[in-house]
């Protein structure tokens, strides 16, 4: 059976963008409630910082 050049090996068709596996995690978008603390502890020493500076000025 000869291999015809008009279709593609399965390397071929596995390398093309849309015919990938996804990776687990890559469009994660889900966070933990102990990030979300976090994030916004930081956000709120960074809005007590930045309300001091203004006062001085």
């Amino acid at each position: 059976m000869a291999n015809h050049r008009d279709k593609l090996s399965k390397a071929e068709v596995q390398s093309i963008p849309l015919n990938k596996m996804p990776v687990p995690g890559e469009d994660d978008v889900e966070f933990s409630a102990e990030e979300a603390a976090e994030a916004f502890d930081q956000n709120g020493v960074a809005n007590a910082t930045a309300d001091h500076q203004s006062e001085r000025e």
